[in-house]
């Protein structure tokens, strides 16, 4: 869904309330918790460090439970403080030319583990309503030697046939997301290390 103002609270229900029962739009369900390629997409994977040590990981951890591994200004989570849950159907904003891009998603798993190396994170999925067709994995992980990574995993390729004819800027508009979130991770866990 395209429209030109920034979508409203009721604008945002709507869409979800349409997103009710639809199921995701690629059967690959899972495969960025995999170490696998998915055939026919585009695979992605980015990972940057963002210091050392339990504060660091905790700075993370709470940075991806309120979403602030998006950029915002062009890109964000509606509605805001949606939970990480599996099966929590979200929407991301992207606005793009003066235009904002409704895109529907569901989480699909959620990460959470302890042991040598630890993960905290998610993976949402593309519904119908969405301009991509894939999956995307938000993810940090505090490794033994203490190092604190934050890591993008994602497969695609575009949905709509205006997407695909603009697929240069798809893919350019793609890695300008994984920069600025990277920017935003490593700025949010360098006050958490400072605790400012």
């Amino acid at each position: 869904m395209v429209i030109i103002r920034r979508p409203t609270e009721a604008n945002i229900r709507r869409f979800l309330q349409k997103q009710v029962g639809v199921a995701l739009s690629y059967p690959q369900v899972h495969f960025t918790n995999k170490n696998e390629t998915v055939p026919g997409f585009n695979n992605d994977h980015n990972r940057v460090l963002l210091g050392t040590g339990q504060a660091v990981y905790e700075a993370a951890c709470e940075a991806i439970r309120t979403w602030q591994m998006f950029p915002g200004g062009w890109a964000w989570i509606e509605p805001g403080g949606t939970p990480i849950q599996t099966g929590q159907t979200l929407v991301m904003v992207a606005r793009v030319f003066g235009l904002h891009w409704l895109n529907a998603c569901r989480i699909v798993y959620t990460l959470d583990g302890t042991g040598p190396a630890r993960r905290f994170g998610f993976a949402y999925g593309t519904l119908p309503d969405h301009v991509e067709c894939g999956e995307e994995r938000f993810s940090v992980e505090w490794l033994e030697d203490d190092t604190v990574w934050y890591d993008l995993k994602a497969f695609s390729h575009p949905r709509l046939w205006l997407v695909w004819l603009a697929f240069p800027l798809a893919r350019l508009l793609q890695r300008r997301f994984v920069r600025a979130s990277q920017e935003r991770m490593k700025l949010v866990c360098a006050v958490g290390k400072t605790g400012k």
